[in-house]
Formats: C-alpha cells, structure tokens, sequence
C-alpha cells in the first residue's frame, strides 16, 4: 500500500478492505486496468475490467491520448479534475510526468476560466465547503472529511480569485488546484491536504442572478460576523488537526493582511499572495542582477497595483535591502507604488494604512508613463489586474532610461496581464528581461529566441509548505521566505539566464522543492520552532518524505 510518508499512519486504507465495484470507485485505491490477475480474484474483478492487465506506463499514454483530443483548455481541465476523481495515483503520475504541460491546465490560468464557471462544471465535491450558516457548528463540519490526519489546509473565501474578482464560492477552484500542485512540486501526500472554501456569500451580481450558482445567494458577510466564523474556523482546526499548516489564499487585500497579522504570531500559517509572491519576485530580482551584474540596494522599483501582491513583494525586497545594511527607511525609499488612483505620495490624503508608509516626498502623477518618466525606475512590477497597462510607450520609456529594463508583468490570467511577452520584447527590441504571472511560449525577435519566465509562486509554496510539516513547525516565519528565494534563484542555470529566463524550467521543481525543505526545517530547528526531533540528515529525511504516485500491491 501506498505511504503517506509525513502521517504517522502505516496505513491509510479504510477499514475493510473495499472489494468489486466499490473497489473500482474508490479514487484513493483504485488501478483501473492495471490490477493484477491475483487482484481480480481476490478481490472480486473478474468481468468487471477488461482482460488485459495494463502498465501504468500505458495507462499514461491513454490519458495523454484523450487529454489531447479535447477542443479547449477547460474541457481539458474537466478530463483531468474526473480523473482525480476515478483514480488519484495515475491523475498525479500524470500531472508529475507531464508538469510543463499540466500546470497551466489544472492551474493557472485555466483554473480562472473554471472559477468562473464552476457552478456549471461542477461535478464532484474536493474539498469542504463551511458557510456562513454553519456558525457553531465548524468544527463538525470539517469532521466530515474523510482523511483524519491532515497537514496542510488551503483556504479562501473566494473574495479576490486571481485578478476576476469575487467568485465565491466558485473559488474552490483555487484551493483545490494548490492543494493538487503541493502533490505535483513537492511530493506531499494529497490525503494530507484539504481544501476548504469559507463561503459567506458573494458580492458578484452575474452570480446571485445564476440558477447555477453553487454558494450563497446572499451578500457578502462583513464585520464581527466575518471574523467569528474565521476564529471559529482557526480553532477547530487547532483542535482537529494540531500540526496542520494553513495557506490563506486569494482574500480580499484588507482582509488578507488582517487576518495575516491576526494569527502568525499564534497560529502556523502564511498568506502566499502576499508572501509566496514576495518570494518568487524577490528571487527573479536576484536572478536579474546575474545577468546585469548590479546590486540590489541600487535598484529602484515602480510597482502598478498596491494590494496583497505588491505591497508583499516590497516588504519582501525591503527585507532583503536592510539585510544588506540599508536602514528600513532608505530601502522603502526605493519602492513606488500607483494606484488606481495614481502615484501614492505623501500629499494624498486618500491612502489606507496599507499603502501609507510607502507614500514619497514626490510630485503627484496621474498616469504611469509620466511617472516613468520622472521616477526613472530601473524595474516595472505589474500587479494591477489592468490588461495593457504596460504600454508600448512605457516599454520604450523604460530601454530609454535603462540598458536591461526589468519588466515584471504578474497579473492572471493572461486577459490580465499588464503586457504579453512579445510586447515586451518588442517594444524594447530584446532588452527586457521579462517575467509574467502567466506562461507565454518563446518568442521569436531579430533571428533570437527569447525565453520568457514564469513568476509562478510554485517555486517557492510547495517546498516551503513541505519543510514546514516535515518538522512540525509552530510557524511560518519571513526568513523562510527569503531563503527559499536565494534557493530558486541559486537554481537558475547560465544557460537559462543566457535564454531570458529568470526561472529554472518546471522540471526541477521536486528537486527545488526539496532543497527549500530542508532549508526551512533547519531554519525552524536553528530559531526553537520545530515540535520534532532533529533526524541525523535532514536532507535525507526531507527526500523520503516525498511521495511517489506508484501503485503497490494490495496483496
């Protein structure tokens, strides 16, 4: 039988050994056409499957086969999510053996297309759904998963799903993507995972009018009702699930930094819009100063957007700059940020307390390319959600004002993104050095291939999320944040930078995912948060850790 490696269990199977059709419908236990002969006597099979007894090996090419007849990228998604649901072990030896071309089909930015019709692809239940009418009632709701022994818990309540908004409860969608990814690039266990949606209504229009809506039809729970239900929440799954780490995902900016604040002193948790984007920025910067051989206190960064992922991302680098001996002030002094209101100075009585301590001593603009003009940015970081915002005449101003423009363009889906790869390559005739939140295919530009790199926080949440509940971490702390993004950038290769890419390609994701494990786990045994033994070899015990998708002889 399959291990679930990090559980403490030898055995995750039921009670009873399940037999014949009942079997066959067990997603966790079934093999399909790949039970053996002494299965199907034992367990009641016979004329149940077809006579041939399958390889997984070929299994593959099957579900390779069908995924490629679909007709569009969410009907490819509907094939792969009804194969978790048929039969978990081959949907991730799939999705493990075929990652490049899995990832933006079962994530980004397929996912946002199934968010926002999940009520109409909606098929089986993956994660547990707790609303605004179970207060009191919380902790029972989430007895009811199945899986007792749960170690990670991603959780939204669909307010800010990608840059579409608020889904809902559509938004499950996005949980149980990650959790399927924490399987993909880190080798967790998916029975170690659940996805939760706290659905406390919508403030979406076009879904309270949809018949097919699956959440509350009712707006959006504010105020001391919302954060009773989320206390509610955290306390139950202290209880059930003492050593349970929990991603905030996809909250509404306000929300998201609050409850952040509110529980990483007492509880194991972290926000990877805020954080994981921090993250895997702040290594692509790392990577950018390889290939211009500048430094990091000598860069100056305009960011377009001034939510969850940007101000993240500049807390993340104002880390990094103190840690190389600029005082706070000074580092925050080489972040700019616009809003949808434009420029955030000092003389703007209009901030939130979010964005009023990177407010500048400067001229109000308006408009981005006058403040690209007179700000002189040597990075543009693109966290708006506004498709285009990165125009031909920004692009142009910026290789004016720098020999290697620094282009990040994070927006998702790809309808959001700030500029596509080609316009940044073109607009600045090959000198960009470009990273987007969604993937773009290679460019062609001057007879030159350029490589564009995909600021996936991928990179960094898995093998974080894997070092933290591999020691049993109390919390998740910045540092680990930081360390992981010196990691990923150290894993870029010459012949990656030489490309454009800033990123090492998706095939070494377990790789890297391991080695931030164990990076993390030793940052939590060195600063006493570790509730387990130090092993002798951490790495080792880190690498065993990661599951494989193989199916094991039930006899």
């Amino acid at each position: 039988m399959q291990n679930t490696q990090i559980s403490d269990k030898e055995d995750s199977r039921p009670m009873g050994f399940p037999a014949g059709l009942i079997l066959l419908r067990d997603r966790d236990l079934n093999k399909g056409t790949a039970f053996t002969e002494e299965e199907r006597d034992e367990f009641g099979l016979r004329g149940l499957l077809p006579t041939r007894v399958h390889t997984q090996e070929e299994q593959v090419i099957r579900v390779m086969e069908n995924f490629h007849r679909q007709g569009s990228d969410l009907e490819r998604y509907i094939d792969m999510m009804a194969l978790q649901e048929r039969n978990k072990t081959l949907f991730y030896r799939v999705i493990i053996d075929h990652l490049e071309e899995m990832m933006p089909i079962i994530y980004t930015p397929t996912v946002g297309e199934a968010c926002l019709r999940y009520g109409h692809i909606f098929q089986r239940p993956r994660g547990v759904f707790i609303s605004a009418k179970d207060r009191g009632q919380v902790i029972d709701i989430l007895r009811n998963w199945p899986y007792e022994d749960v170690r990670l818990i991603v959780v939204t309540d669909g307010e800010r799903i990608l840059g579409l908004g608020d889904l809902g409860a559509n938004g499950m969608g996005i949980p149980v993507g990650k959790a399927a990814l924490y399987t993909a690039c880190a080798g967790i266990h998916p029975n170690l995972s659940l996805p939760v949606t706290l659905d406390i209504g919508t403030d979406n229009k076009e879904l309270l009018t949809d018949p097919l809506y699956i959440g509350l039809n009712q707006q959006r729970l504010r105020g001391d009702a919302y954060d009773d239900l989320v206390e509610e929440f955290m306390k139950a799954v202290h209880e059930l699930y003492p050593y349970a780490l929990i991603q905030f995902e996809d909250f509404a900016s306000e929300n998201a930094f609050r409850l952040l604040d509110r529980y990483r002193s007492c509880a194991c948790v972290f926000n990877d819009d805020i954080q994981g984007t921090g993250s895997v920025v702040l290594a692509g910067l790392y990577s950018t100063l390889r290939i211009t051989g500048a430094r990091l206190e000598d860069q100056k960064f305009l960011f377009l957007g001034a939510g969850e992922a940007a101000i993240g991302t500049a807390n993340m680098i104002i880390s990094a700059l103190t840690n190389n001996g600029l005082s706070e002030e000074e580092a925050r002094q080489r972040c700019w940020f616009m809003d949808s209101k434009g420029l955030v100075v000092k003389n703007r009585d209009d901030l939130n307390a979010l964005k009023a301590p990177f407010a500048q001593d400067y001229q109000f603009f308006e408009d981005l390319l006058p403040a690209v003009e007179s700000i002189k940015p040597t990075t543009i970081i693109g966290a708006s959600g506004k498709t285009g915002a990165f125009t031909k005449s920004v692009l142009e101003a910026m290789t004016r004002i720098n020999k290697r423009p620094i282009v990040f363009s994070l927006s998702n889906p790809t309808s959001r993104t700030e500029c596509t790869a080609e316009e940044a390559y073109t607009w600045t005739q090959g000198h960009a050095i470009f990273a987007s939140g969604s993937p773009f295919d290679p460019v062609q530009l001057d007879g030159k291939t350029y490589v564009p790199a995909q600021a996936n926080n991928v990179y960094v949440f898995p093998g974080i999320s894997l070092g933290v509940i591999s020691c049993y971490a109390t919390c998740v702390t910045d540092e680990m944040f930081t360390a992981a993004a010196k990691i990923l950038s150290e894993a870029t290769s010459m012949t990656d930078l030489m490309q454009g890419r800033i990123y090492p390609p998706l095939c070494k994701i377990r790789d890297i995912s391991a080695r931030i494990a164990t990076e993390v786990s030793l940052i939590a045994y060195k600063q006493g948060l570790a509730r387990k033994p130090e092993p002798d070899d951490l790495r080792s015990f880190i690498r065993s850790q990661i599951y494989e998708p193989e199916y094991c002889s039930y006899i």
